[in-house]
């Protein structure tokens, strides 16, 4: 399939690279150009613009940080990706963004008679690179069938939400709130035991070998209780961006979520001591700082 691929950064170059080993023919646009080139050796063209990334495919992945970079990339006057877009061809947006953002591409491809389809990712680089991301898919069911073959190849599962394509972002931002509420509620669990003379990596070894198997639990415990948070499999950054995205959604729903409040406050008080570039994971060293059990950042 010909396909035009935005978005080369952590997550976005190993799910290009599986789809250009898969046979797939693509044309890579990165607003960092380098980013891009290391995909030249392997095949790939890369594109000056956005729009010529779009010119001519029968699929669009875009996989951008945020909203602001989708507005950038697809609705850019002149050279934005929605312009030169075929027709019939479908644009696949795979990064976590707003639901309101996603209810404007859907209008907005309807429009020039292109498809939408929102299928943001479950899972962290090591995934992509293996190809064993879990994705979200949501739009019209005949073409999450079309695109099918690409998903199977970033992903080991896919799972279809609704025809509504907003509907994956709701879903996606729910999912990243849980994440935040895991990771919040191991930094204070471990900070009692901790406090109580108890390791932390002995609590956790209970925790995964009886009630608390998830995934998530191992895997986040590992990095709250070793304090690993470099390099970052998702930064502290975005994980404060896609917070707020909920927050926003879940106003315009009227629903209240009080546990998000306090992980918006957890996240602004770890950015407020220059952690934006770690490891989404490093929220839990305020926990753990006002429990006195870490100093806080100088």
């Amino acid at each position: 399939m010909k396909i035009g691929f935005i978005g080369v950064g952590n997550m976005g170059l190993p799910m290009a690279k599986n789809l250009i080993k898969a046979g797939h023919s693509l044309t890579v646009y990165n607003r960092t150009r380098g980013r891009a080139e290391q995909l030249e050796p392997l095949g790939a063209r890369i594109a000056a613009t956005a729009g010529e990334a779009a010119s001519g495919v029968e699929a669009l992945v875009t996989m951008l940080a945020d909203d602001n970079a989708v507005e950038e990339i697809i609705f850019a006057p002149g050279s934005g990706a929605i312009h030169s877009l075929p027709a019939g061809a479908g644009h696949i947006s795979m990064g976590t963004i707003g639901v309101q953002m996603s209810c404007r591409l859907t209008e907005a491809h309807h429009e020039k008679n292109q498809h939408y389809i929102s299928a943001p990712v479950l899972g962290r680089p090591d995934m992509a690179a293996e190809g064993k991301l879990f994705i979200i898919a949501a739009g019209p069911g005949s073409q999450v069938e079309r695109f099918r073959p690409l998903f199977d190849v970033m992903g080991q599962k896919t799972f279809f939400a609704a025809e509504d394509a907003p509907s994956a972002n709701t879903i996606k931002l729910a999912a990243n709130f849980l994440f935040t509420c895991v990771i919040e509620s191991l930094a204070e669990s471990f900070s009692f035991v901790q406090k109580s003379g108890i390791e932390a990596s002995t609590f956790l070894d209970i925790l995964t070998h009886s009630f608390f198997t998830a995934p998530a639990y191992k895997n986040y415990g590992d990095l709250v209780a070793g304090g690993i948070f470099e390099p970052a499999g998702f930064r502290l950054s975005l994980g404060f961006k896609d917070n707020r995205l909920l927050i926003d959604a879940a106003e315009e729903a009227r629903v209240p979520m009080p546990i998000a409040g306090v992980i918006h406050d957890r996240f602004l008080a770890a950015l407020a001591q220059g952690m934006a570039d770690l490891d989404w994971a490093a929220i839990s060293r305020i926990s753990y700082q006002e429990a006195g059990l870490v100093e806080a950042a100088r």
